[in-house]
C-alpha cells in the first residue's frame, strides 16, 4: 500500500504568510488607515485638527503600552495566544471605530486597535525564532515585516471599492482580522516562547551614551512623521482639493515608497550607519515638504513615496544602533528604539494638529520637516557590528 504523499507546508512560509498578514493588518488597517479616512471622520464627527491630533497620539499611546505587556505575556503564554489576541483587539478596535458616535468613543476605539501592533510584533518574534529554521530566519522575518507596507498601500483600494465609506471599512478590516485570528490559531505553534528577548531581567541598561543618543534620534524622527501618518490625507484633501482620491493615492503611494526599506541592513552595512541616518532624514524632511504641501499630484505621491522609503529604512537604522549599542541584549536595544519612536509619535500628533490649527498648512509642515533633520546631528557609537541582528527577530515597522 502506498502511503499518503505529504503536502505539508514549511514553517517559513507558513509563518511568514500569517505574520505578513497579522502585521498588515494590525499596522496597515488598525492603525495608520485613520489618517487616510481622517477627513471623511472628521465630516462626519466634527473632530477639528486639534481634537484629531490626540485621538491620533491616542492609538500610538496604546502602542508604546502594549509592546512592552506583549513581550512578557508572550513569555508567560505563548506566542499563539498572544498573535491571537493581537488580532482579536484589533478587530474589536476597529468596530469600535466603525461604530463611533462621538468624538469620546472614537477615542477609545483608535487607541484600542492602535494597542494591536505592539501586541503583534513580539510573538511573531519568538515563533520565527523558535520554529523556522535558522537559515531561513531572515527571510521569513523581512516578509513578516513588509506587511506594514502592504496594509498601508492596501487601506485605499479597498476603501475605493465600498464607495470611500470609512464607517464600512473599518467594519470589513475588522472582518478581516477575525477571519485572520483563526488561522492564527491554527498556525502558529502553542508554545513558543519568546527566545530570550532579555526582558525577563527586569532591568533596563543606562539610558546613557549611545542609548541616549538613539532615544533622542528616535523620538524627534517619531515626532516628525506624524505630520504625514496623521495628518498626510487631511493636508492632501486641502492643498489638492480632490477628496478622497487625493489622500488615497498618497497612502499608496506610501505604502510603494516602504518596500524600499528591507534593504535598510544592506545600506548600514556598505556605507555606514552614521551616513545612511543622515540621507534618509533628509529624504523623510524632503517627503514632508512634498507630500504636505504639493498642490499637484505628482508632487504629493512623489512625496509620498519618499516618505514611505525614508520612515521605513529609518525604523531599520534604529534598529540596527539599538542591537549595535545594546550587543548582549539585542531585543531590549530593538524595544528601546521602536518604543521611543512611538513615544514621538504619541507627542508629535496633537502638536502637530494644534500647529496646523494655528498656522496652517504651511506652518505646521515646515517646523515638522525640520524637526526630520535634527537628529542628524546625532552619531551612533561605532561598535561590535552583529552580522544576526535579524535573527533576534523581525524589524517590525513603528
Amino acid at each position: 500500500m502506498t502511503p499518503p504523499v505529504s503536502l505539508s507546508i514549511s514553517p517559513a512560509i507558513r509563518l511568514g504568510a500569517v505574520g505578513f498578514g497579522l502585521i498588515a493588518i494590525c499596522y496597515g488597517f488598525a492603525r495608520f488607515a485613520f489618517g487616510l479616512f481622517l477627513p471623511q471622520i472628521d465630516a462626519d464627527l466634527s473632530l477639528g485638527s486639534t481634537l484629531a491630533g490626540v485621538i491620533s497620539g491616542g492609538s500610538f499611546f496604546g502602542y508604546c503600552i502594549s509592546i512592552i505587556v506583549s513581550a512578557f505575556a508572550t513569555e508567560r503564554f505563548g506566542a499563539r495566544v498572544v498573535a491571537v489576541g493581537a488580532a482579536g483587539v484589533a478587530a474589536i478596535g476597529m468596530v469600535g471605530i466603525a461604530a463611533a458616535p462621538n468624538a469620546v468613543w472614537l477615542a477609545s476605539a483608535v487607541m484600542l486597535a492602535g494597542a494591536s501592533t505592539g501586541l503583534a510584533s513580539p510573538p511573531m518574534a519568538a515563533a520565527v525564532a523558535a520554529a523556522v529554521r535558522r537559515d531561513r530566519q531572515d527571510i521569513t522575518n523581512t516578509v513578516i515585516n513588509a506587511g506594514t507596507s502592504a496594509g498601508v498601500a492596501l487601506s485605499w483600494p479597498i476603501a475605493l471599492i465600498i464607495g470611500g465609506q470609512w464607517r464600512l471599512a473599518f467594519a470589513a478590516f475588522a472582518v478581516a482580522a477575525l477571519v485572520l485570528a483563526g488561522v492564527l490559531a491554527r498556525t502558529i505553534p502553542p508554545a513558543v516562547a519568546a527566545g530570550g528577548s532579555g526582558l525577563a531581567q527586569g532591568v533596563l541598561p543606562p539610558l546613557k551614551g549611545n542609548i541616549a543618543r538613539l532615544i533622542f534620534a528616535a523620538f524627534l524622527m517619531g515626532v516628525a512623521s506624524t505630520a504625514i501618518w496623521s495628518f498626510g490625507g487631511q493636508l492632501a484633501t486641502l492643498q489638492l482639493g480632490r477628496g478622497a482620491m487625493g489622500s488615497g493615492a498618497l497612502w499608496v503611494a506610501i505604502g510603494g515608497g516602504g518596500i524600499v526599506g528591507a534593504w535598510a541592513g544592506a545600506l548600514v552595512s556598505r556605507f555606514g550607519l552614521n551616513h545612511v541616518h543622515r540621507v534618509f532624514l533628509v529624504a523623510m524632511a524632503c517627503g514632508i515638504l512634498a507630500a504636505g504641501l504639493g498642490t499637484v499630484m505628482v508632487a504629493t505621491l512623489a512625496g509620498g513615496v519618499l516618505f514611505g522609503a525614508a520612515y521605513v529604512m529609518l525604523t531599520g537604522v534604529y534598529l540596527v544602533w539599538g542591537v549595535t549599542a545594546l550587543p548582549d541584549r539585542p531585543a531590549i536595544g530593538l524595544m528601546i528604539g521602536f518604543l521611543t519612536i512611538a513615544i514621538g509619535q504619541t507627542a508629535g500628533a496633537p502638536v502637530f494638529g494644534f500647529l496646523l490649527n494655528a498656522f496652517g498648512p504651511m506652518g505646521a509642515v515646515l517646523v515638522f520637516a525640520s524637526l526630520a533633520l535634527i537628529p542628524g546631528v546625532m552619531k551612533a557609537q561605532k561598535g561590535q557590528r552583529r552580522t544576526d541582528m535579524q535573527k533576534s527577530g523581525p524589524s517590525p515597522t513603528v
